[in-house]
């Protein structure tokens, strides 16, 4: 059998690893495409996501490639960190879960350059409560 030039030698398994990722995905709402296509898998593939924590704050810095600042919306129950950004190509929705509980008024973030910046000082620990 003769190959012809145009076609790429890796096709065939491409595309075979791509059918069994969309198998084992299913109802993960991702969907994997060839090259020749998009790949519109959302937060989480082409995004890091890092949680320092340290004695004096917890940090949570993530790659938000594409996005423009005024479409990203942050939230914080103390726990988790939900950020939510969209940009023409991809929306992004992740809930990260903090190491420890946060103060969440004392929130601070920035973004530059794609990269998503938050960081929070932990929550002061409950009082303990003497008996009399």
């Amino acid at each position: 059998m003769r190959r012809d030039d145009r076609d790429e030698p890796f096709d065939d398994l491409f595309r075979e690893i791509e059918r069994m990722m969309n198998d084992m995905m299913k109802g993960a709402n991702v969907e994997f495409e060839s090259s020749a296509g998009t790949v519109d898998t959302g937060f989480g593939t082409d995004t890091h996501v890092d949680v320092h924590d340290t004695d004096t704050e917890i940090r949570v810095v993530a790659d938000l490639p594409g996005v423009e600042k005024d479409n990203i919306e942050l939230e914080c129950d103390g726990k988790t960190l939900t950020i939510s950004a969209r940009s023409d190509h991809r929306e992004y929705d992740e809930r990260v879960s903090l190491p420890r509980r946060v103060n969440e008024h004392t929130a601070s973030a920035t973004y530059n350059n794609g990269v998503l910046e938050v960081v929070f000082e932990p929550a002061e620990q409950s009082s303990g409560i003497s008996l009399e």
